[in-house]
């Protein structure tokens, strides 16, 4: 119920925004607004105000559907328009005009991640110390000198200034954005015991990666921050509870391996396998002050190709947290950076996929969505506030790609008639319609196949 609720708010309120964009400067154009509706179909809710703005006489109206939204303006291209009201038509305003009233719907939802990002930072959210659990085996972390426990205080693209690390999520975020764009991370890394910090880079260049994904952070070796190796809540009739293993366990070694953090023990346990059979380990575990020998043999589980070990229980203690907050000034501009970073990986990652260079699975669509927004709400509202704020992004920057059934399209047939002089003529218009109608269903069809795969398969 959670996650329809929260999709529900989330689509109606995105769509409002954006259409919102678009009513505000049709009427800041003089240009007579007919009807503003957030969903289509059957209406459920019309009203007028009862103050109307002059020479106005907006119906506003909420439809059935929530998936989709729009703004009727008088236009004589869709119906006869009396003479003393022809100025007041969309067709009949200058170029700039219409411009600026295609282009304010995705500038509006640009806006508002702005606005959702600023709460977030100025409410503040807990994340994870951006403190390292041990690297995955034999990945590029362990190869540049990670060996996990390190604190890592400041980052950078190799020859930029370093930028505070403010938490683990904010270090994924830039390990992300640097391999995708091929650059390498200079990491600082904080200094123990009175001694100074050191310097690190991550050769994140050398990855050659098409997705964003968790397989992305396998191949870097930073998965998780640093976590207690404890065992947290058994599954009844697990491979753990089956060998003994309790609550609050904390593993010390496993098979003469030490154990030091979390994250360790998961690759330690999904490794326990020998071809299709899982592999029996005496375990070291510490209960209530006194040393335990358990043997523990996990179950075999298949993860796409590869056949894995697990136990059946939460492992690893909770990590330390932070409270990431900022200032009333310091918050609205991390937000208009984040909107600027968020916007700009949208649209090279979706060039990247266009010319080969990115997988077509970074596609997203409504099951996915509804997921992720279930998922956030449960998390806490500043959780929620980050999904809407991507969720806003990803509408805004899809919203001005050239295709000729979205606000791009018309933005580029402007382009065109500001070189030339002459707007598009009416052939060439069905022409380019039926064509972006035709490439934008297959960008849903892809969308929906990855969330049918990604949830169901």
């Amino acid at each position: 119920m959670l996650t329809i609720v929260a999709f529900i708010v989330a689509l109606g309120l995105l769509i409002a925004v954006h259409e919102y964009g678009h009513y505000r400067v049709a009427v800041a154009c003089g240009v007579k607004v007919l009807r503003f509706s957030v969903g289509f179909g059957k209406p459920l809710l019309t009203w007028r105000p009862k103050r109307p703005r002059p020479g106005q006489d907006t119906e506003f109206v909420i439809g059935a559907f929530p998936f989709g939204g729009y703004v009727k303006m008088l236009d004589e291209r869709e119906a006869p328009v009396p003479p003393e009201e022809r100025h007041r038509a969309f067709n009949t305003q200058r170029l700039r005009s219409r411009a600026a009233i295609v282009a304010a719907g995705p500038i509006a939802n640009l806006l508002l991640a702005v606005v959702l990002y600023t709460l977030v930072n100025w409410i503040g959210v807990q994340e994870p110390v951006a403190r390292l659990a041990r690297p995955v085996a034999a990945s590029l972390a362990e190869q540049a000198g990670l060996r996990g426990g390190e604190q890592i205080d400041a980052a950078a693209y190799t020859g930029d200034a370093l930028e505070p690390v403010q938490s683990f999520e904010d270090l994924r975020w830039r390990m992300t954005r640097a391999a995708l764009d091929g650059h390498d991370l200079q990491l600082e890394i904080a200094g123990e015991g009175g001694r100074p910090s050191r310097m690190l880079v991550l050769p994140l260049s050398r990855i050659e990666t098409r997705d964003a994904d968790a397989q992305l952070f396998r191949k870097i070796g930073v998965i998780a921050p640093l976590t207690r190796p404890e065992i947290g809540e058994l599954v009844a009739g697990g491979a753990g509870e089956k060998a003994g293993l309790q609550r609050g366990d904390l593993v010390r070694s496993v098979g003469g391996t030490a154990i030091v953090d979390g994250q360790q023990l998961r690759e330690v346990i999904r490794a326990s396998v020998d071809a299709d059979k899982a592999r029996t380990q005496p375990w070291l575990i510490e209960r209530r002050g006194r040393s335990l020998t358990i043997e523990v043999t996990p179950e075999v589980r298949e993860e796409g190709q590869l056949k894995v070990g697990r136990i059946g229980a939460y492992v690893g203690a909770p990590p330390d947290m932070v409270t990431v907050r900022q200032g009333p000034v310091d918050g609205v501009w991390r937000g208009v950076v984040r909107t600027w970073e968020v916007s700009a990986l949208t649209v090279r990652m979706m060039g990247k996929m266009v010319i080969g260079e990115a997988s077509l699975k970074n596609l997203s669509g409504p099951l996915t969505i509804a997921d992720y927004a279930g998922k956030s709400a449960s998390m806490g509202l500043t959780q929620y506030l980050v999904f809407l704020a991507l969720i806003s992004v990803s509408l805004g920057v899809l919203n001005l790609m050239p295709l000729p059934v979205l606000d791009g399209g018309h933005l580029m047939y402007y382009l065109w008639e500001g070189l030339t002089g002459k707007s598009v003529s009416d052939a060439w218009m069905e022409r380019f319609q039926r064509g972006g109608v035709a490439l934008l269903l297959v960008m849903m069809s892809i969308a929906l196949f990855n969330d049918v795969t990604r949830l169901f398969g």
